[in-house]
């Protein structure tokens, strides 16, 4: 396993959807989330860390030491309880483990899941594992324009009805044949926007490296992740959804002549990611109106702008 980082990152990241549902908000009937004020899309941090944790598990077969934490229809308590299994003293049954016992079912947890040492996690639900603070995280994305959630109506081409008495398949062929035609069908409907360009933010701590264990190669697999998160998580509701490259990102080096004190520059940081940020403008072209593609906006890098000690990356 290669080094733990010692550099401070922030990132940007560009991602589109088409004709879908980038992030359905359960507060309003599974529509597209959006800013009521000013109808600008909104994606949340939660919805890119499961598309990151789904393309890991798909990419490196859910074994430690990559494995996920928190999976689809899981009970998190289950490997919770495996930490203090596999750690000295092994599991009690007992809640109210001592400080050292958290801590050793602490570091397990880091070392053989990939999500926790990445994004950490709340540990403590049920058999105590801690509380661990991730080195990576993310803003909720924003698109660029205003979007337009549209909620349309489908026909569906059968039914799922619960017949009332039946017992086996021949009950239920029995009463299909009984239906007039027109009823064995529905209506159904499906949320969406035409069209959406979103900017998504991130940050990546050095020093929370330290306490998770956050390597070089943890990190390649992140920028991996991130790039292809939506390769493997296709769905008719999610419509077209692309990350575009280069990712934008902000590598803090240092530019002190001091060894020493250059390493703590590239650990602290040479400047505020705000500012960072900015130096990437993203517009819409001239004359159009309401963006329906990628190649709508021109995207351009104040380079020159660049604080000294931190350099940019364009990732492809």
């Amino acid at each position: 396993m290669s080094n733990i980082i010692t550099n401070r990152y922030e990132f940007m990241f560009l991602f589109d959807c088409e004709n879908g549902n980038p992030n359905g908000d359960p507060d309003a009937g599974n529509m597209p989330r959006i800013d009521p004020q000013d109808m600008h899309g909104l994606v949340s941090d939660v919805a890119i860390k499961r598309r990151i944790r789904n393309y890991v598990q798909t990419a490196k077969g859910n074994v430690m030491p990559n494995a996920i934490f928190i999976e689809h229809a899981s009970n998190l308590n289950t490997k919770i309880v495996k930490a203090h299994e596999e750690t000295a003293g092994g599991y009690s049954g007992e809640k109210g483990a001592k400080k050292g016992k958290v801590e050793e079912a602490r570091r397990w947890m880091c070392k053989n899941f990939y999500d926790v040492r990445t994004f950490g996690g709340v540990l403590s639900v049920g058999p105590n594992a801690g509380q661990v603070r991730g080195p990576v995280q993310i803003a909720f994305a924003r698109s660029l324009d205003p979007v337009l959630p549209m909620d349309i109506s489908i026909t569906r081409m059968a039914v799922s009805e619960d017949v009332k008495g039946a017992k086996s398949s021949a009950d239920y062929e029995n009463w299909e044949a009984e239906q007039p035609e027109d009823k064995l069908r529905t209506m159904g409907r499906k949320a969406l926007i035409p069209y959406g360009l979103y900017v998504g933010k991130g940050f990546i701590s050095a020093h929370l490296a330290q306490g998770t264990g956050f390597t070089e190669d943890d990190l390649a697999l992140f920028w991996e992740a991130l790039k292809n998160m939506y390769e493997h998580d296709r769905s008719s509701s999610k419509g077209v959804m692309t990350v575009h490259t280069p990712l934008y990102i902000f590598k803090h080096v240092g530019n002190d002549s001091d060894e020493n004190q250059r390493g703590q520059q590239a650990i602290l940081g040479c400047a505020p990611a705000h500012k960072l940020f900015e130096l990437v403008k993203i517009e819409k072209k001239e004359g159009v109106d309401a963006p329906r593609k990628f190649t709508d906006y021109s995207i351009s890098v104040d380079e020159d702008s660049i604080p000294s000690g931190v350099e940019l990356i364009k990732m492809g």
